[in-house]
């Protein structure tokens, strides 16, 4: 795109105004627009960059399909997508991270004039807008974002702090796997080179010049790789004897608490700092 309008900038005003001098039309799609399609493949092979909202049901397979044809993308998924096993690899591996989405917010989108579920009303345009909070950008497209580091406090000052607001009085470890549990990524320490269990939302404040992500807890096979225990009958039977739900039974390499009392752990995406890389490796990643 050029500046169009001679403002000196080059925009979506810039956009608009090229449309509007150079009229043009929509062209059917033969083959019915499925991205499967002969056609649509071909498209594909055309285009530099892949700016969508895929069909969430078809999201790995979307994926794949851009993975293979070595596409550059921005496109929209579900939340739950991360853990996915065909995803996460991607995103351990930085081939694919998040876009620019603010867990805490979510997405926000226009919605016809007589949608009923609405978030609010844009001010400037008068628009009905819809909120989504399942959904967020996965991309392989660096932004500045991506790279600002977490600032962080020591594991001593963390736990006073919880002292203070929870009672809390040290990070609760693992009974199957050396590693320390991390409730939110506020509580991540600065100061320890151990690995470290964190909320799937830690992804969208990961900086992957300050953490290395070793695995996804919700991968078996990911979790043997790296040393998780499977959980015995023993914390089933209490996980159990105190409440506990889910299909959960002897022999999973599902991460497990004993404090303050056994429980399973859902979805932990397991860290550590990337200075560890450097001290046994001898060099960064």
């Amino acid at each position: 795109m050029k500046d169009v309008n001679g403002d000196g900038a080059t925009g979506i005003e810039d956009v608009k105004l090229f449309l509007k001098r150079n009229p043009h039309t929509r062209t059917r799609l033969a083959e019915g627009g499925d991205f499967r399609s002969p056609e649509c493949i071909e498209l594909l092979k055309q285009a530099d960059i892949v700016v969508t909202n895929p069909p969430f049901s078809l999201f790995k397979e979307y994926v794949a399909q851009l993975v293979e044809h070595k596409k550059k993308f921005l496109i929209i998924g579900n939340t739950n997508a991360i853990t996915y096993l065909e995803i996460f690899p991607l995103i351990k591996d930085n081939k694919m991270w998040l876009g620019c989405t603010n867990f805490n917010v979510g997405m926000f989108f226009e919605v016809p004039d007589d949608w009923k579920h609405f978030h609010h009303i844009d001010k400037e345009t008068g628009r009905k807008i819809a909120r989504v909070s399942t959904s967020c950008w996965y991309t392989n497209l660096d932004h500045g974002r991506r790279h600002e580091p977490l600032n962080l406090m020591t594991m001593a000052d963390n736990l006073k702090f919880s002292r203070n607001l929870r009672g809390k009085s040290a990070y609760d470890r693992y009974v199957n796997f050396d590693a320390i549990d991390v409730g939110t990524y506020k509580e991540i320490p600065s100061d320890y080179d151990g690995i470290m269990g964190v909320p799937v939302t830690f992804l969208d404040k990961y900086n992957p010049d300050q953490f290395e992500i070793v695995g996804n807890s919700d991968d078996g096979e990911m979790m043997s790789k790296i040393g998780v225990r499977a959980l015995g009958r023993e914390f089933i039977s209490a996980y159990r004897a105190r409440g506990g739900t889910g299909h959960y039974s002897p022999g999973m390499r599902m991460l497990g608490l004993l404090e303050p009392q056994p429980r399973v752990i859902f979805k932990r995406i397991l860290i550590r700092h990337r200075r560890h890389t450097r001290r046994a490796g001898g060099t960064k990643k």
